[in-house]
């Protein structure tokens, strides 16, 4: 199941959560090597935006409480469509 995820993190100064931030990096990079996650970005700003790859709601739930464990912040979650399934249920007539 594909996710988006783009973080909001509290308002601090950015100074005063350099390391956090630090820690942050390693944290996405172990997230890909384990083929939970297929990218991370950082946002002009502030902020990070992830799609994640995981097998139920329950795996998303516990990378976004990581997550916030590192930078506290608010998250947007969009779930998305892989584009060959979204194709294929395109091709299939409705039920009526």
């Amino acid at each position: 199941m594909l996710y988006l995820v783009i973080s909001t993190p509290v308002p601090q100064r950015p100074s005063e959560v350099r390391e956090q931030r630090q820690l942050y990096w390693p944290w996405a990079q172990d997230k890909l090597d384990r083929g939970l996650a297929k990218s991370f970005y950082a946002r002009t700003g502030r902020g990070a935006v992830a799609l994640f790859d995981v097998d139920s709601n329950e795996v998303l739930h516990g990378l976004l409480n990581e997550w916030a464990e590192i930078i506290p912040a608010e998250f947007d979650i969009y779930p998305l469509i892989d584009p060959d399934a979204i194709k294929s249920f395109l091709a299939t007539e409705p039920e009526v």
